[in-house]
């Protein structure tokens, strides 16, 4: 649970201003580097979530893909994605993807939050749910570019992953890391995957693959998840192209909020200067 972690805390939901006590202590940013390339889709970091985090099966269906499930769940936070699509040359082209909580450095998912402490970002980015504070609202899916958030029907929560946070904290990787059998996902601080990914795109464009890029999203200010994407189009592997958080989410967290604070504090100062100054206001005099 969030408020049980050993991280200190960048950022809360529901909370304006600066979390107290931030900033003291600063651990370096973790991130999960995937390389799409040399995913086989073997589905072994699924089997890994679904064990490692005690989640209820959910049932699939034959939809003509090999797909596990349309997309993600509440009881589901870790899923290949499998995009065919036909290459220049008329052949067919098998495209996939990991699709979890990408753990933006600027997440939508707590701006647009309204329960206190029931999204949290760490200083080593990764961004946690407390489902003991969370109302299941779904604001925070509203919030996230990625669509990321799930409802359950069961607990009346938001889920999603949390890229292992209680491992994490003990010095482990992932769940869906240590099962990886090709390398296709590796773990370390941000600086390190980056440096990585971007070495493995160079690689990638020596190799033919003109357009190989590392996606790192700037419109939310980088993510604790960057992907080696062989084809240079985000849109091919169900990636939004450049996410942003909601303008709605923006306005409510940054102007219409702070402005609903000190309008409540302005309303309470004015009852004590008026009282302070003309004092209680007191009932007629009775002159029958």
């Amino acid at each position: 649970m969030a408020t049980e972690r050993l991280f200190q805390i960048r950022a809360i939901s529901g909370h304006v201003g600066t979390v107290p006590g931030g900033g003291m202590q600063h651990e370096l940013e973790v991130c999960k580097l995937v390389d799409v390339t040399t995913c086989i889709g073997c589905k072994a970091c699924e089997a890994a979530c679904q064990e490692w985090n005690d989640l209820k099966t959910v049932a699939t269906h034959q939809d003509g893909s090999y797909q596990t499930l349309p997309q993600l769940d509440a009881e589901f936070w870790n899923l290949i994605r499998f995009n065919e699509r036909t290459s220049d040359d008329g052949g067919p082209m098998w495209l996939m993807r990991k699709d979890q909580c990408m753990h933006c450095a600027e997440p939508g998912c707590l701006a647009a939050c309204p329960a206190p402490g029931a999204i949290v970002q760490y200083d080593n980015g990764i961004v946690d749910v407390n489902p003991t504070a969370c109302i299941g609202c779904g604001y925070c899916a509203t919030g996230c570019p990625f669509d990321v958030p799930k409802f359950s029907k069961q607990t009346g929560k938001m889920a999603k992953c949390t890229l292992c946070v209680d491992r994490v904290e003990v010095g482990l990787e992932p769940a869906c890391i240590k099962a990886c059998p090709t390398g296709c996902l590796q773990f370390g601080t941000k600086e390190e995957m980056v440096q990585l990914g971007n070495a493995r795109v160079k690689q990638l464009q020596g190799l033919g693959f003109k357009e190989a890029m590392l996606y790192d999203p700037s419109g939310v200010k980088g993510t604790g998840v960057v992907t080696i994407l062989g084809h240079g189009h985000p849109e091919w592997y169900n990636l939004p192209v450049d996410p942003h958080v909601p303008w709605g989410v923006r306005l409510w967290k940054q102007i219409v909020r702070p402005l609903g604070v000190i309008a409540a504090f302005a309303t309470v100062l004015g009852f004590f200067v008026h009282y302070t100054r003309f004092g209680p206001k007191l009932p007629p005099e009775d002159r029958s």
